[in-house]
C-alpha cells in the first residue's frame, strides 16, 4: 500500500486543498497492488487528507473481495498506533511498515516497496496522468483504472502468442 501525491491546476469556482506535510495542491492517490505489481484497490482524494487517514477506507473496500489478505506493506505515511486501531476495527490485518534507514545516503531500493513504486511508474507513462486535470474524483480515478487495464491487456496480448 501506497500513496502518491499529484498537483492539480486550479479548478474554477473551488478552493486550492493543500497537502498538509508539502503545502502543494492536488490529490492523493493510495493504491494496494499485488507481489506482481498488479493493482488491487484504489482510492483518490484531496491532498489536505494524511496517508493513515486514507487507508482504513481503502483496506475496507477490499475487505469482502479478498478475504484471505491479512498482511499489507506500506511505507514511512502509515505509520501509528492510531491507524493500527482502526484497522483493529475493520478487520484482522497486520500492517508492516517499511522505512528507509536513517543512515541511507541517496536511493535505496527497500523491500516490497518497490513494487509499488513501480505501479506508480508504469501508471505515469499514461500522459494523461502525469498531471491532474480532471474535475472530479471520480474521473481521476476512473482514468487510472483506464491507463490500468491498458497496461493489463498489452501484457496479455504479448504474452498470449506464446
Amino acid at each position: 500500500m501506497s500513496g502518491e501525491r499529484k498537483r492539480s491546476e486550479p479548478r474554477k469556482g473551488q478552493p486550492p486543498r493543500l497537502s498538509s506535510t508539502l503545502q502543494t495542491k492536488g490529490r492523493k492517490r493510495h493504491i494496494i497492488v499485488d507481489t506482481l505489481g498488479l493493482m488491487v484497490a484504489l482510492m483518490v482524494h484531496s491532498a489536505d487528507i494524511q496517508d493513515r487517514d486514507g487507508a482504513p477506507d481503502l483496506l475496507k473496500s477490499i475487505r469482502h473481495r479478498w478475504p484471505w489478505l491479512l498482511h499489507v506493506f506500506a511505507d514511512g505515511g502509515y505509520a501509528g498506533d492510531k491507524l493500527k486501531r482502526r484497522l483493529k476495527k475493520i478487520g484482522r490485518w497486520t500492517i508492516e511498515i517499511i522505512k528507509r534507514s536513517d543512515k541511507a545516503k541517496g536511493f535505496e531500493v527497500l523491500p516490497r516497496r518497490w513494487v509499488v513504486e513501480r505501479t506508480f511508474a508504469w501508471l505515469g507513462r499514461c500522459r494523461r496522468l502525469a498531471k491532474d486535470v480532471e474535475r472530479s474524483i471520480a474521473s481521476a480515478e476512473a482514468w487510472i483504472m483506464i491507463a490500468h487495464i491498458r497496461l493489463i491487456t498489452r501484457r496479455l496480448a504479448r504474452y498470449g502468442d506464446r
